[in-house]
C-alpha cells in the first residue's frame, strides 16, 4: 500500500494530467476546425497543433504508464514503454522546432543564412515534422531492442541478485543510453538554447532602435518579440527541470513505489502543462476561442 505522501502526489499528478490533456485537446479542436475550415494552417499553427496531439498522448500515455508500473501490471513491461519514448521525444523535437520557427520568422538579423530561413521556414516546417516522426520512430525501434537487453538482463540474474548477462547486453544498453541522451535529447536542447538567446539578442537591439527612433509604445515588431520571448524563456525556467527528470529516469535512481519517483513526474509533467499554458494565452487565435467558450 503507498504512503499517504506517495498518494497525494498520485492524486496531483492526475489531476495536472487530466488539466493537461483537456489544454490540448482544445488546441487540437481549435486549429484542427480552423484547418477544416480552410483546408490549411499556417506554419506555425502546424507545429502547434503536433506539439498538441504528441502531448496529449504523451499526457495519456504517463498516467497509464505511471499506473500500471505502479501496480506491477505485466503489459507495462515492453509496449508501452515504446509508446511513451516515441511521444516524449517527439515532444522535444516539436518543441525545438517551435522555438526555432519563433527565433528566425521574428528576430531581425541581417546574416544571410537567416534571410534564407525566413524565406524557407514555412515551406521546410512540414519536412521537419515528417523528419521527426521518422527520427522518433526510429529510436522507438532501438528503445525496443534496449527494452529486451533490459529483459535479458533481468532474466540472467542468479538467485543471489547478481547479473550473468554476457558483457555485449550491458555494453549495449550503455551505448543505447549515452546516443538517445545525446541526439534525442540534447540536440534539440541545445537548438532551444541557442534560438532563446538569439532571440533575445535581438529583441535588446530592437529595442535600442527603438529609443533611437522614439516610435510608439504599441511598436508590432517588439510586441511579437516579447510574445515569442514569454512564452519560450518561461518554458525555459522549467525546461531545465524536464531534461534534468529525463536523464534521472532513464537513470532509474528512483523507484515507482518511492513518493520521489511521483514529485519528479507531477515536476515533470508540470512543466509541459504550464508551457503548453503560455503557449494558449499568448495567440490571439487560441485567446480569442478560450473567451468565446467562456463568454
Amino acid at each position: 500500500m503507498p504512503s499517504s505522501t506517495t498518494l497525494i502526489f498520485m492524486v496531483i499528478f492526475c489531476l495536472e494530467s487530466l488539466a493537461a490533456m483537456l489544454q490540448n485537446g482544445f488546441v487540437i479542436t481549435v486549429l484542427g476546425k480552423e484547418w477544416v475550415r480552410c483546408q490549411a494552417l499556417s506554419a506555425g499553427d502546424m507545429i502547434v497543433t503536433s506539439l498538441a496531439v504528441s502531448r496529449f498522448c504523451l499526457h495519456g500515455m504517463g498516467i497509464l504508464n505511471n499506473f500500471l508500473a505502479s501496480f506491477k501490471s505485466c503489459y507495462h513491461i515492453g509496449y508501452l514503454n515504446i509508446f511513451w519514448n516515441f511521444l516524449n521525444n517527439l515532444s522535444v523535437w516539436l518543441t525545438s522546432w517551435l522555438a526555432v520557427f519563433y527565433c528566425v520568422k521574428i528576430s531581425s538579423f541581417s546574416h544571410p543564412v537567416i534571410f534564407w530561413l525566413k524565406w524557407r521556414i514555412s515551406r521546410l516546417v512540414p519536412r521537419l515534422l515528417v523528419g521527426s516522426l521518422i527520427i522518433c520512430g526510429l529510436s522507438s525501434c532501438f528503445f525496443s531492442i534496449e527494452q529486451a537487453v533490459n529483459l535479458e538482463m533481468i532474466n540472467s540474474q542468479n538467485p543471489h541478485g547478481n547479473c550473468t548477462a554476457a558483457p555485449g547486453v550491458l555494453t549495449f544498453s550503455r551505448y543505447y543510453f549515452l546516443c538517445n541522451v545525446g541526439f534525442m535529447w540534447l540536440i534539440p536542447f541545445l537548438l532551444f538554447l541557442v534560438s532563446i538567446f538569439l532571440l533575445m539578442f535581438s529583441l535588446c537591439r530592437h529595442m535600442g532602435q527603438m529609443r533611437n527612433g522614439r516610435p510608439g509604445p504599441g511598436d508590432p515588431s517588439i510586441q511579437a518579440h516579447s510574445m515569442a520571448l514569454k512564452s519560450l524563456a518561461f518554458f525555459f525556467i522549467f525546461y531545465n527541470a524536464y531534461f534534468l527528470s529525463l536523464v534521472i529516469s532513464a537513470m532509474k535512481i528512483t523507484t515507482i513505489q518511492s513518493h520521489w519517483h511521483w514529485v519528479r513526474e507531477v515536476l515533470t509533467y508540470a512543466s509541459i502543462y504550464l508551457h503548453s499554458l503560455i503557449l494558449v494565452l499568448s495567440s490571439s487565435k487560441l485567446r480569442k476561442a478560450l473567451k468565446t467558450k467562456f463568454s
